[in-house]
C-alpha cells in the first residue's frame, strides 16, 4: 500500500510539474511557484520537483529561496547534474567560488557535455585570477557549442586579461562575423585593438558600438579613454567630446538624493567614500594606500567602494587600512548610489574617470553632496554632478586648464601625487650603464599605447644624433605593437639591433630592469605617472616635453615637485635637445644615480603626513562651502 501511495504521489507531482512549467513558460513565475510546492507536498522526496521550485523561485527573483530549494534537491540526489549547475551558479553570484566549483565539477562528471556548466565554471575560475583555466573551461564550452556568442564574448574576454591579444581579436572577430550587432564585442574588440596599438582601429570599433548601442555609457567612457591617446583629435575637440558625454548622461539619469540629511556643519566629522574598480595591484592602489593609512581618522571615516571583480594581496591591504570595506563589484549602478546614500557619505571621491570599470553612472545619480574626481584619469569627467577635480598647478595651470574641464579645479599644495615604492623595489644600481657599455641607453617603461607616432619621430632624432646609443623598452606586447614600433624607428633610419623591447616584466624583473637604462624618455600626448616615480627611484632622470592636455604633464607635475625643472622641456625640439645634451654630460648622470632616492625621500612626493593633510585641508573647505548652500546641490 505504501509503495502505490509513493507511484500515485510520484504521478501526481509529475503532473504538477508539467502544469508549472507550462504556467513558467507563460511568465507566471509565482503560480508556477505555488504548483512546483504542491508537487513536493505530493511527492516529498522527489528531487526534479525541487528543482523545478528552485528554477521558479529564481525567475521570480527569490534567488535565496531557490538555493534552499536546490539543496533539497540535491540532498536527495546529489549527482544530478542540473541540480549541480543551477546551485553552482547561484552561488558563483554570491562569490562562493570553492564550493560553486565543486558542484560544477559534478554536474560535468555526470553530464561531460554540458556547455553551461562549462561557462559557468570558467566564470569561477576567471573571479578567481585563475585565467588558464577559465579559457580552457570556455575553449571546451566552444567545442561543444562553437556559434555561443556569449561564450566567445567571456573567451575573448579572459585572452585578453591573458595578454593572447591575437587571440582575442581573433575571437572577437568570429563573434562579430556570427553576430554584427553585438555591441560589446566591438567595445571589447576596441580595449584590445587599443592593447595591440592600433588606436585609430579601435575608435572605428568603439564608434560602432556607440552607434549599435547608444545608451551604453561604458562604452562611450571607453572611447573617450582611447581618445586620450589619440594625436588625431585636439584638446578642444576632447574636451567637447567629454561634455557632450555628460550632458547625455545627466541628462539621462537625474540626480535623485537631495535634499541630503548630511548635516551641514562645516567642521564635524565627515565621510569620505573612494569608488575604484582598481583595489588590486594598479598604479591607483598603490597611489591611495598611504592616504587611506594617514587619514586622521577622528575627523575622516573612510569607505572605499570596490567596483572590480580582481582581488589580490594589494585588495586585502585596502580593505583593512579602511573604516569600511563595500564589495560593489555585482552592484547595479542604483544600487550602488543608494549604499553610497544609505553610508551618509559626505564626500565621494572618483578614482577612475573614463579609465577600467568607470562608474560615473553612479556620480550622475548625485548619492553625495559633494563629488570629486581625483587620481585615475588626468582630465574631466563631463559631468557637472562632478563638482570638483583635485589636481596641482603643474599638471593643470591656473588660467590654461578651467576651459577643459567641466568641474571646478581644487589644486593641491604640492602635488596630486603621494609615492610610495613597491616592497619589491631594489636597490639602485651603483653607476648608470653607460659606464661598463661606452653608450648611453634611453628608454621607456611606459605602456606601449603611450608610444605615438610623434613620440617615436622624436626618439629617432635623439638616437640618430647620440651615435651608438640604444633604446630600452619595457611593457611592448611582443607582436603588432612591437614590430610597428621597430619598424617606425627604422623607417627613421635607426637599425633594429639598437632597440630591445621586452614584454611586460613581473615587479621585480620591472625594477631590475631600470639598471640598464641611463636616461628615460617620457612619451607624449600620455605622460607618465607612476613610471616616472618609479624612474626616478631607481636612480634615472626622466626627460619631458609637456603639451596642452592635462595628461601630457603629469611627468613634469613629478619633476617640478622634486626640483627638477631643467628636465621638463619647453617644445619638442627642447625635448630632443636636452636628451641628446645627456650625452655631453655623463658626469652628471653618475650624480642623479646616487642622489636620486634621497631627493625623493625628502620630497613632498613622499611626504605621506603632509599628503594626507593637504588633501583633508582640500576636502574641509569643499564641505564648508557646501554648508553654505547646501540646498544647491
Amino acid at each position: 500500500m505504501a509503495l502505490l501511495d509513493k507511484l500515485f504521489g510520484r504521478t501526481r507531482a509529475e503532473r504538477l510539474i508539467a502544469e508549472g512549467n507550462r504556467a513558467e513558460q507563460a511568465g507566471r513565475a509565482r503560480e508556477a511557484c505555488e504548483l512546483y510546492r504542491r508537487a513536493i507536498a505530493a511527492a516529498p522526496d522527489h528531487a526534479r520537483a525541487h528543482l523545478n521550485l528552485g528554477i521558479g523561485l529564481e525567475a521570480a527573483g527569490d534567488r535565496e529561496a531557490a538555493v534552499s530549494a536546490y539543496e533539497r534537491a540535491l540532498a536527495i540526489d546529489p549527482a544530478d547534474p542540473y541540480v549541480n549547475y543551477n546551485l553552482g551558479k547561484l552561488l558563483d553570484a554570491r562569490r562562493e567560488w570553492e564550493r560553486a566549483e565543486t558542484l560544477l565539477r559534478a554536474a560535468l562528471a555526470a553530464k561531460p557535455r554540458f556547455p553551461e556548466a562549462l561557462v559557468v565554471l570558467a566564470n569561477v575560475c576567471e573571479s578567481q585570477g585563475r585565467l588558464d583555466a577559465a579559457a580552457a573551461a570556455l575553449e571546451s564550452a566552444l567545442r561543444e557549442r562553437p556559434d555561443w556568442t556569449g561564450a566567445l564574448l567571456n573567451y575573448a574576454g579572459v585572452l585578453y586579461r591573458l595578454g593572447r591579444l591575437a587571440d582575442a581579436e581573433a575571437a572577437l572577430r568570429r563573434l562579430i562575423a556570427i553576430d554584427p550587432s553585438d555591441a560589446s564585442a566591438y567595445g571589447l574588440l576596441g580595449d584590445v585593438l587599443r592593447a595591440r596599438v592600433r588606436v585609430p582601429e579601435a575608435l572605428e570599433a568603439l564608434a560602432r558600438a556607440r552607434t549599435l548601442a547608444p545608451d551604453r555609457f561604458d562604452l562611450q567612457s571607453a572611447e573617450l579613454f582611447v581618445l586620450q591617446s589619440s594625436e588625431a583629435t585636439s584638446a578642444e575637440a576632447l574636451f567637447e567630446r567629454h561634455e557632450q558625454f555628460g550632458l547625455r548622461l545627466e541628462a539621462a539619469i537625474g540626480a535623485r538624493f537631495a535634499p541630503f540629511a548630511n548635516a551641514p556643519d562645516p567642521e564635524r566629522p565627515l565621510r569620505v567614500g573612494y569608488v575604484s574598480g582598481d583595489f588590486y595591484t594598479h598604479p591607483v592602489a598603490f597611489f591611495l594606500i598611504p592616504l587611506l593609512e594617514r587619514h586622521d581618522r577622528e575627523r575622516f571615516g573612510t569607505y572605499c567602494y570596490s567596483t572590480g571583480r580582481l582581488r589580490d594581496r594589494i585588495t586585502r591591504e585596502i580593505e583593512a587600512r579602511a573604516g569600511t570595506w563595500r564589495d560593489a563589484a555585482w552592484m547595479s549602478d542604483a544600487e550602488l548610489a543608494d549604499a553610497v546614500n544609505a553610508d551618509g557619505i559626505d564626500i565621494l571621491v572618483d578614482l577612475s574617470g573614463h579609465s577600467g570599470v568607470a562608474r560615473l553612472p553612479v556620480f550622475a545619480q548625485q548619492p553625495a553632496p559633494v563629488q570629486v574626481a581625483w587620481l585615475g584619469y588626468l582630465a574631466t569627467t563631463g559631468l557637472t554632478r562632478m563638482q570638483y577635480r583635485l589636481c596641482d598647478r603643474y599638471t593643470d595651470p591656473p588660467g590654461a586648464a578651467e576651459r577643459f574641464h567641466t568641474e571646478t579645479l581644487v589644486r593641491l599644495p604640492a602635488c596630486q601625487w603621494c609615492y610610495r615604492p613597491p616592497v619589491g623595489a631594489v636597490p639602485c644600481a651603483e653607476v648608470p650603464p653607460f659606464v661598463r657599455n661606452g653608450f648611453l641607453t634611453f628608454g621607456s617603461f611606459n605602456a606601449a599605447l603611450k608610444i605615438s607616432p610623434s613620440t617615436r619621430r622624436l626618439w629617432a632624432r635623439i638616437l640618430e644624433r647620440v651615435p651608438g646609443s640604444r633604446l630600452k623598452l619595457v611593457g611592448i606586447p611582443q607582436e603588432s605593437a612591437r614590430r610597428e614600433i621597430v619598424a617606425d624607428l627604422a623607417a627613421a633610419g635607426i637599425a633594429p639591433e639598437r632597440i630591445n623591447a621586452a614584454p611586460r616584466l613581473g615587479l621585480l624583473e620591472y625594477f631590475e630592469a631600470f639598471a640598464g637604462v641611463d636616461v628615460a624618455l617620457d612619451p607624449a600626448p600620455y605622460s607618465g605617472g607612476t613610471t616616472t616615480c618609479d624612474t626616478l627611484w631607481m636612480g634615472v632622470p626622466v626627460v619631458t616635453a609637456p603639451g596642452e592636455r592635462s595628461i601630457s604633464r603629469s611627468a613634469g607635475s613629478i619633476l617640478h615637485t622634486l626640483g627638477l625643472d631643467d628636465w621638463i622641456a619647453a617644445s619638442p625640439e627642447d625635448y630632443v635637445e636636452r636628451a641628446v645634451r645627456c650625452d655631453r654630460e655623463r658626469e652628471r648622470l653618475v650624480e642623479l644615480r646616487r642622489s636620486l632616492r634621497e631627493t625623493l625621500r625628502a620630497s613632498p612626493l613622499m611626504d605621506e603626513p603632509r599628503f594626507a593633510r593637504d588633501i583633508e585641508a582640500a576636502y574641509r573647505d569643499l564641505w564648508r562651502a557646501w554648508c553654505r548652500a547646501p540646498g544647491a546641490s
